[in-house]
């Protein structure tokens, strides 16, 4: 399987055409060295691809949420909006929030939840996490921790998602099934695009966004 920028295309309409070039021949060289080699898997990776990148756009995570947004999305953190107030507008303040002491970070003051925030096409997160995929794109545990912008260039923004997706998440298995498969978690059933999106986010958000781009990779890529 061979992806080409008119199947981008066709799964990222909002792709601009340098985006798509950019990206596109490290997509070409990585996805097959991590077996994501067959139409199932290329269409499940590229539409979360394409949700958490923001269709090519986006390589550093955007934290700079409002008050109301912050309860939405980390209500954990912030049960309501006097707790998020004070973090409102302030993107680092909430990345060394709601990544503190988890993720291999340390708490929140040491500042890790910012420095190590959601970088490359799949929004890699966390001093543990830059970690592992440093060494094993680089041999070298510290290179990502030390140089995190590095995870943002195209080159190490396509190898880190084709890392996460099927070294650190295992999700080609996942992508392998049937489409009408389920599972269930914590007394709750779920189908196989519900669950790659629990595997990638920890959660469910976006997912109908990523649900739509699917359906555009799977009329675009057979």
């Amino acid at each position: 399987m061979t992806i080409t920028s008119e199947q981008l295309k066709a799964v990222m309409p909002a792709a601009t055409p340098a985006n798509i070039q950019q990206y596109l021949p490290y997509l070409i060289q990585e996805m097959p060295v991590y077996q994501i080699n067959t139409p199932a898997r290329g269409c499940a990776f590229l539409a979360h691809l394409a949700h958490e990148s923001g269709q090519f756009s986006v390589v550093t995570e955007n934290l700079n949420y409002k008050a109301e947004r912050l309860v939405k999305v980390f209500p954990k953190y912030f049960p309501d909006v006097a707790a998020a107030q004070p973090y409102a507008g302030k993107p680092e303040k909430i990345a060394n929030r709601v990544y503190a002491s988890r993720l291999g970070n340390g708490p929140e003051e040491s500042g890790d939840g910012w420095r190590f925030r959601g970088r490359g096409l799949i929004q890699l997160t966390g001093r543990k996490t830059y970690g592992d995929c440093s060494k094993a794109l680089t041999g070298d545990k510290k290179t990502f921790q030390d140089s995190s912008d590095l995870l943002v260039t195209p080159q190490y923004a396509v190898a880190s998602a084709c890392w996460f997706w099927t070294v650190y998440k295992g999700l080609n298995d996942i992508a392998d099934q049937s489409d009408n498969w389920t599972t269930t978690f914590k007394g709750k059933i779920y189908n196989k695009f519900q669950w790659l999106t629990i595997k990638i986010n920890g959660g469910l958000n976006g997912y109908d966004d990523r649900l739509a781009f699917w359906e555009r990779a799977k009329a675009a890529i057979r």
